[in-house]
């Protein structure tokens, strides 16, 4: 195989995650994928919560709750890099795999919106993991932390559950097509709510 027809590491990543919707080990694969995902594996739980949901259709929210509880845990795993070890840690993340940019703009929104800039990063497609570093690095509060990846993470995955319980085989269609900016659009008009609220509190 030449060199222009091999797939890329990221791609041959990607498929390796996805093999394991056909092993018995996937529910516990998801888990500790969705864990990793947090705070630096590159590729989304969402591949495999697919993956595993449209083979058993019945076990979605089964799924969408293990991959929920090894985010969240993950994300809590990502945030104490950010507290107690971003010495250590910064030279590993901050650029090979966390653009430097991206993470001052992150640490900006934190001083801004705190939970809210958690909750749109685990909710929507923006990478969860760069918020989960960035809010220890913040020393942002714990439990508002916890609320915002419970809320976010599971608004997601429940929301995929939910897609493939409805339509079936048709589900990975669909999210392929619209569920980005369904997400998108949902923590939109979920946070100017709460922004709303808020102002005129």
């Amino acid at each position: 195989m030449t060199d222009a027809h091999r797939p890329n590491p990221l791609r041959r990543l990607y498929d390796w995650v996805l093999s394991w919707a056909d092993s018995p080990y996937g529910t516990w694969a998801l888990f500790v994928l969705a864990f990793l995902e947090s705070s630096f594996f590159p590729i989304p739980p969402d591949v495999l919560l697919i993956a595993l949901a449209v083979g058993a259709p019945g076990r979605a929210f089964t799924f969408a709750a293990v991959c929920t509880a090894g985010s969240v845990l993950g994300g809590l795993f990502g945030y104490y890099i950010g507290y107690g070890m971003w010495n250590l840690f910064e030279p590993w993340l901050l650029g090979p795999i966390i653009a430097p940019e991206d993470f001052a703009a992150v640490t900006d929104k934190y001083r801004e919106y705190g939970g809210l800039a958690v909750f749109a990063a685990a909710f929507t497609p923006i990478p969860y993991k760069v918020f989960t570093v960035a809010a220890g690095v913040s020393h942002l509060e714990i439990l508002p932390f916890v609320a915002a990846s419970i809320a976010g993470r599971g608004g997601r995955f429940f929301l995929v559950g939910t897609v493939v319980r409805l339509f079936g085989d048709r589900a990975r269609e669909i999210i392929d097509r619209y569920f980005n900016l369904l997400t998108v659009v949902g923590a939109i008009l979920l946070i100017g709510g709460f922004l709303l609220v808020r102002a005129m509190g």
